[in-house]
């Protein structure tokens, strides 16, 4: 069974084909049905091929995103501690001048 076709139905297409067409164009006519139906399939390859790819680039670019989020929290933390840190300098660079001073 062929796309719902049975074999009688596909007997009766060959026997039309062959009288409408005739022998001698049947093969040039397969050859050619042949070659559509490549390039039909090829495309359809190309088009699953860049569809992949784009699901890829996409999956990358959402993961980069995350990763960014990632290290801007980070970085927030670290500027935290910096100006944490820079605030204790003053306070002990107040206190040792207030030492040096007595």
């Amino acid at each position: 069974m062929f796309l719902f076709i049975g074999t009688p139905e596909l007997v009766l297409v060959f026997v039309v084909a062959l009288l409408i067409f005739g022998p001698e164009q049947i093969p040039h006519i397969a050859r050619n049905l042949g070659k559509g139906i490549r390039m039909l399939r090829d495309g359809m390859n190309e088009a699953k091929r860049e569809i992949y790819k784009e699901a890829a680039v996409r999956e990358l670019d959402q993961s980069l995103k995350e990763e960014k989020e990632k290290l801007e929290k980070e970085l927030k933390g670290v500027r935290k501690v910096m100006n944490v840190s820079e605030e204790i300098s003053e306070i002990t660079g107040e206190i040792k001048g207030r030492v040096k001073r007595k």
